[in-house]
């Protein structure tokens, strides 16, 4: 199941409240027209068409896609004109459709990777009808960026970069794509927000701290196309929607150009990636855990944990440090530190600043290569060490010695024989500690970066906590091997078992 442009689902009714604005004769209110900045735009931007070999789902004969409307929607009809239906006695061919934009007249084209990531044929249709298979140069899930190649028997129209950092909220940008297959459509809004999070949202483009926010109308089949600013350069590439009807609502974001350039460059020289990594799994500051570290604001990247052996160990880093700049580059928060960090040329070695147990240290750590880590399996999982439990009640849980653990737990909670901390026997059930995350299996290890060896242990630390007036202490707890911290609420008399 897929479709070329990624949605977002909201959880939440939107509504449409329409503003009459008055303004004064002599404000500006934009442009009477677009058409002369669109003209020469048009023919660089191209449909986009793949082919994915899918196999027969028995007797439902389901699309291989999702069609996001209702069978009563009108839309629907419309759509699946453009896909291909899958029969139940066999393998079919499914196609899908997304946009791209040509960036040089040799051929080379810049489109979502979302777009072509299980193509097993790319089809581009130029302005003008004409089809050309297309190659794959490079592809980055991380960034939802692809590089193709066509070949032409002719020199081909193309764009040209703008500065993305640049924008300002409020700044007139125009789009244009394929949404629905209706090639060369063109659209126009303001950019809404700049350095948007749009957090959770698929498994590619977990690299983007940041998208462009428009109203322009984005739909499915946008995916891949370029956003444009005012002098008719590329700023960014429409790449998602937030949507509870599977249509643009006035919701919609591209990845901004000064993260697309840095990727296609590397792309075209490589022909893949050489991203700068450290080895660090890292984790937000939340209020509690500031308070609990008795920390000013929320700024900074918490180390959650220290890959083995990678460039970060070897420099002595630790699970606990608090990663503030790295060479002259604030970290504002997490999300930005995997960026700024892959900004970095491999081998470079650059200074951390770093608070760690109330100091601020500078620490010169030597970046290693993203991509060679993740080929040898030492990248730790995305899917570990990105949410932090919220706080907990101590008297919620029922604390046992790691000696007294059963043979079962310790198998069905992956706990070493070597494994160090006090384990979490029983979470009550529907108890403030349970709703908020904490769960029988894990291990305590530490609590304010003390550590714990025995329940007492536990209880002794939060006491004098609680003596001195703090509102939290901060656990740092291990499940199913990998470390991870909880901010935990005290004030509340804790007892052992």
């Amino acid at each position: 199941m897929r479709t070329c442009l990624k949605k977002v689902t909201l959880t939440l009714f939107v509504s449409l409240t329409l503003t009459t604005i008055t303004y004064a004769e002599t404000s500006a209110v934009g442009p009477h027209s677009f058409a002369d900045l669109v003209e020469p735009l048009v023919p660089a931007v191209v449909n986009i068409s793949t082919t994915t070999l899918v196999r027969g789902q028995g007797e439902s004969g389901q699309s291989p896609l999702d069609i996001p409307f209702s069978k009563e929607s009108p839309l629907e009809d419309f759509f699946k004109e453009f896909m291909d239906r899958m029969k139940p006695d066999g393998p079919r061919n499914a196609t899908s459709l997304g946009s791209g934009f040509i960036i040089d007249p040799e051929g080379y084209i810049v489109t979502n990777y979302h777009v072509v990531s299980d193509a097993d044929q790319i089809t581009v249709i130029l302005n003008d009808n004409t089809e050309l298979k297309a190659t794959i140069v490079g592809r980055d899930r991380r960034t939802d960026v692809a590089v193709l190649k066509i070949k032409a028997d002719k020199k081909l129209p193309f764009v040209q970069w703008g500065d993305s950092t640049k924008l300002r909220t409020g700044d007139w940008i125009v789009a244009i794509g394929n949404p629905f297959g209706l090639g060369g459509t063109v659209t126009a809004g303001i950019v809404s927000h700049l350095a948007r999070d749009i957090g959770e949202r698929s498994r590619s483009g977990d690299f983007i701290d940041g998208y462009i926010q428009t109203d322009a109308s984005i739909n499915l089949g946008n995916s891949g196309g370029p956003m444009f600013d005012m002098s008719g350069k590329v700023v960014g590439i429409n790449t998602a929607i937030f949507t509870p009807t599977g249509a643009s609502v006035g919701i919609g974001f591209a990845i901004p150009s000064e993260i697309v350039q840095k990727v296609i460059n590397q792309i075209r020289q490589y022909g893949r990636t050489k991203r700068g990594w450290i080895g660090v799994r890292i984790q937000p500051v939340t209020e509690d855990i500031a308070e609990a570290l008795g920390l000013k604001d929320l700024n900074g990247a918490l180390v959650g944990s220290v890959v083995k052996d990678g460039p970060a160990a070897k420099a002595k880093l630790q699970t606990g440090d608090l990663i503030l700049k790295v060479g002259n580059v604030e970290i504002k928060g997490e999300r930005s530190l995997p960026r700024i960090v892959g900004d970095i040329a491999v081998g470079t070695k650059v200074p951390i600043t770093l608070w760690r147990k109330g100091k601020i240290l500078v620490i010169p750590v030597q970046v290693g290569e993203y991509e060679e880590a993740e080929e040898a399996g030492v990248i730790p999982s995305p899917e570990g060490g990105k949410e932090l439990a919220k706080g907990v009640v101590i008297h919620d849980m029922t604390l046992q010695s790691l000696s007294d653990v059963s043979e079962e737990d310790r198998h069905n909670y992956d706990i070493s024989k070597d494994s160090q901390g006090v384990y979490i026997a029983q979470v009550e059930p529907e108890s403030p500690t349970a709703e908020k995350g904490i769960r029988k299996g894990d291990i305590i290890m530490e609590i304010s970066q003390q550590e714990v060896k025995t329940p007492q242990d536990v209880v002794n630390i939060i006491k004098n906590a609680e003596k001195e007036n703090r509102k939290s202490v901060l656990l740092l707890l291990k499940r199913e091997g990998e470390p991870r911290f909880v901010s935990l609420k005290i004030g509340s008399e804790a007892t052992a078992p």
